[in-house]
Parts: structure tokens; C-alpha cells; sequence
């Protein structure tokens, strides 16, 4: 009975030991923008401002982010994350805002590449409006 037991402490003891490593390899990275008019492509004198806000758990992949804005030309008519690209180029988008009003909060579970191209700082957050169609205010979203 006796090598029973410690058989059954070895076990549990190396499936503890497994979870935490799982856990220790798990993490929440910070990221942020600063959204301005002068960092869209072409940039707009836009006297709008803005930052996006945003956390990824890299276990679980989940994004969870909050955008707010002020002062634009107009009212929203989109706003999204883009991607893959670095600051300075023109994207397509990979993950529309389900609202536009300020401030806009939400969260998405990314694909590996998604996830990837996120945190190498190649996604911007961008805000459209009827004067600026292409974009009024975008911001760069990095750690």
C-alpha cells in the first residue's frame, strides 16, 4: 500500500508540476496608441486625438482593447484594427469595432498569425470619418 501512495504522489506531483509550468509560460502584454491625424497615411490635419488601449493573454489569445477619441471632423462612420503592416504603410482591415462611439470597447480571440503581427507592432487602430474616409485619426498599436 505504502508504494501505491507514493506512486500516486510522484503522478500528482508531476502533473502539478506540468500545470504551473503552463501557467509560468502564460502572459498579459500591454499594448497602446497614440491616435493622431499626423500618423495616417497621407497624414490629415485633423484637431481630433485618441489612444487605444489594449491587453493580450498570450495562453488564451484573447484581445480585450478600449479606443476613445475626441474632437474629430464628424461623426464615425467605421472603426477597425488593420494589419499586418509597420507605421508609415496602408493595410486592409483584420477586426471591425462592433461600435464606433467613444469610448469603444471589445475583445476577440486571434488566430496564431494574428497574434503574431499584433505583437511585432504591426497592427494600428483607426478611426474613419465622412471628411476623412480613409482615416482620421490612427495610431500604431505597440508594447
Amino acid at each position: 500500500m505504502k508504494k501505491t501512495t507514493s506512486l500516486t504522489s510522484v503522478i500528482l506531483l508531476g502533473f502539478a508540476v506540468s500545470a504551473c509550468a503552463s501557467i509560468a509560460r502564460a502572459e498579459t502584454v500591454k499594448l497602446h496608441a497614440d491616435m493622431k491625424g499626423s500618423n495616417e497615411v497621407p497624414p490629415n490635419t485633423s484637431p481630433g486625438s485618441g489612444t487605444a488601449e489594449a491587453t493580450f493573454d498570450t495562453d488564451s489569445k484573447l484581445l480585450t482593447w478600449t479606443v476613445t477619441y475626441s474632437n474629430l471632423t464628424g461623426p464615425v462612420m467605421g472603426a477597425h484594427f488593420h494589419g499586418p503592416v509597420e507605421a508609415g504603410k496602408n493595410a486592409g482591415i483584420v477586426l471591425p469595432f462592433k461600435t464606433v462611439e467613444s469610448p469603444i470597447q471589445g475583445s476577440a480571440t486571434l488566430t496564431d498569425n494574428q497574434a503574431t503581427d499584433l505583437l511585432a507592432g504591426k497592427w494600428y487602430a483607426n478611426i474613419h470619418t465622412a471628411a476623412n474616409p480613409g482615416g482620421e485619426l490612427r495610431g500604431q498599436m505597440m508594447k
